[in-house]
């Protein structure tokens, strides 16, 4: 836990509290950089996407389920 002190501007932090839906100022900041966080971290992934030499497209999966 780091507890920090910040000028956040008013509008940003009214905006963040109504939303997240939180009750409390820290509940909607915390959710905030945890959403932020997430997004990045989905974001980073992509650099991967399409990189699988054994990724199977659609039409070869139906006819795979045909044949079995």
């Amino acid at each position: 836990m780091m507890k920090t002190s910040l000028d956040i501007p008013e509008k940003e932090l009214k905006d963040a509290l109504r939303f997240t839906k939180s009750k409390t100022k820290r509940e909607a900041i915390v959710t905030a950089v945890m959403e932020y966080n997430r997004r990045n971290r989905m974001a980073s992934l992509t650099k991967y996407g399409g990189s699988s030499d054994t990724f199977m497209m659609a039409d070869e999966l139906m006819k795979m389920r045909k044949l079995g």
